[in-house]
Formats: structure tokens, C-alpha cells, sequence
């Protein structure tokens, strides 16, 4: 089993993108479909904890019309609500996430994620 994992969305081609770099670079990954097997809260709250970002809505797709229809928008939204939102419609979680131990990465760019491999 591969240390590093990749949430892959086989329709994204930025998630495309990041799969092939990791396999160029003789890189193995686990590959998580997240639409077919969603991550738990426990889950999402862990990612977000090992990601470089300062907020939960960093690590959320906030164009997808389920944003708005979740009501994420507001300004009084909770990251409770945020994660939430996550384990309902996990389309809303950005992608690709590259993840290595207790780092990751959102593979925007794809090269991104050559830091943390």
C-alpha cells in the first residue's frame, strides 16, 4: 500500500493532470474516487488540519451551485456547517488532494504537489 494518497475525480482534468505527474515521476498513489467513497467528517477535518490553508473554505469548491444552495455563502456560515456541507456533497471539496503522512496538498497547480512527495 502507497504512503501517499491522491482524492481523485477522473472528469477533473486538473485531477488528471496531477494522477499522470505522480506516475511520470515513478510516484505511486492510492487513489481515492471521493464521489464513489465520500470522506467522513473525522476525515475532512484531519485534511483540513494537514493542508497549508488558513480556512475550511479554501478547501471547497465555492462555484458549485450547492455552495450557494447549502447557504455557504452567508457570512455568519460555520465551519461546522462548512464540513458538513463537505460530507453531503462532496463534489464541493476541491481537487485533486495530494496527500503524503501528515502533509497535503490541493494539486492547483498539478506541480504543486511535487513539495509534499
Amino acid at each position: 500500500m502507497a504512503d501517499i494518497k491522491i482524492l481523485h475525480n477522473p472528469r477533473c482534468s486538473k485531477s488528471r493532470e496531477t494522477l499522470k505527474l505522480l506516475e511520470e515521476k515513478g510516484i505511486e498513489a492510492d487513489i481515492v474516487e471521493y464521489l464513489k467513497t465520500p470522506l467522513t467528517e473525522q476525515e475532512l477535518r484531519a485534511l483540513f488540519n494537514k493542508l497549508d490553508i488558513d480556512t475550511v473554505t479554501q478547501m471547497m469548491r465555492v462555484k458549485e451551485a450547492e455552495y450557494k444552495q447549502a447557504g455557504l455563502n452567508a457570512a455568519d456560515t460555520t465551519d461546522d456547517q462548512r464540513f458538513a456541507a463537505m460530507v453531503q456533497y462532496p463534489k464541493l471539496i476541491e481537487r485533486p488532494v495530494v496527500i503524503n503522512g501528515n502533509k497535503a496538498t490541493i494539486g492547483r497547480p498539478p506541480e504543486s504537489v511535487l513539495e509534499i512527495v
